[in-house]
């Protein structure tokens, strides 16, 4: 039987490879690509930074790992963008594990802050935070333990401040309009009628403030709630994060649990 393919989708600071997935999940194959403006890919031009834009160059990553179709898992705003492509490639997804991804503008906590302030403000604020990952860790609410901090420095070093910027203005822009509502409904729609497995995953601190609409919470497959963690639960506890995808991974068809 073959191993099924999981794509992980990273969030506004990325990549998603700093806990180390793939050991933690036995019987996958596990990528985690940069997105554009990040990693291997930061010299993209910001004019070219946009959740559309980020939706097809992980299309195009798909294809050229030739395991489509593959599971999508999207860590906030990864969670629009696997929306974004799986409204327009359908053929290339077998699954969705959403994780507190930006269904709606109420989603953009942090990014509708940073989108607001100058440039200036922004690479100074960003600067302090990288000198002061223990206080990041604690505004963040997590405990800054030496694992934690370690993989702080890893993805706050990740991208500019540039990107942060750039992509925090696409979030504010593009989830906050017409046709992003409407790309979700469809997406939920394929869902109803197809059948494609879409699990919803939270952290036990901040599930209450996910804008998840009713519409998409009724139609998922599961809802689950990682205890005591919030919205980065794969820094505070990547093993138990693990082991929640990976039972979502072995049945797809669970029944809804919430």
């Amino acid at each position: 039987m073959n191993k099924p393919t999981l794509v992980l989708v990273h969030g506004l600071v990325g990549s998603l490879r700093y806990f180390d997935p793939q050991p933690r999940l036995p019987g996958v194959v596990v990528e985690a690509p940069d997105l554009l403006g990040y990693g291997a890919n930061r010299d993209v031009a910001q004019a070219e930074l946009t959740l559309a834009a980020q939706a097809e160059h992980v299309a195009e990553c798909l294809r050229n790992l030739g395991a489509a179709p593959a599971w999508l898992l999207g860590h906030s705003m990864g969670g629009a963008i696997a929306m974004l492509l799986a409204d327009r490639h359908p053929e290339l997804i077998a699954g969705i594990i959403n994780v507190e991804g930006n269904f709606t503008l109420q989603d953009a906590f942090w990014s509708g802050r940073i989108a607001r302030m100058t440039a200036g403000a922004w690479a100074e604020r960003y600067r302090a935070m990288q000198a002061d990952v223990p206080g990041w860790l604690r505004d963040c609410n997590i405990e800054p333990t030496p694992r934690r901090m370690a993989y702080a420095r890893v993805i706050l070093e990740h991208q500019p401040a540039a990107t942060l910027q750039a992509m925090s203005r696409a979030i504010v822009a593009e989830t906050g309009s017409e046709s992003y509502a409407e790309c979700v409904q469809r997406v939920v729609r394929h869902v109803n009628e197809r059948g494609l497995p879409l699990h919803l995953l939270a952290g036990e601190k901040s599930a209450a403030g996910w804008d998840v609409p009713d519409f998409v919470r009724s139609a998922a497959t599961s809802y689950a709630v990682q205890p005591g963690v919030g919205h980065v639960m794969m820094l505070e506890d990547p093993e138990a994060f693990c082991g929640i995808v990976q039972g979502m991974l072995a049945d797809p068809s669970a029944a809804h649990e919430g």
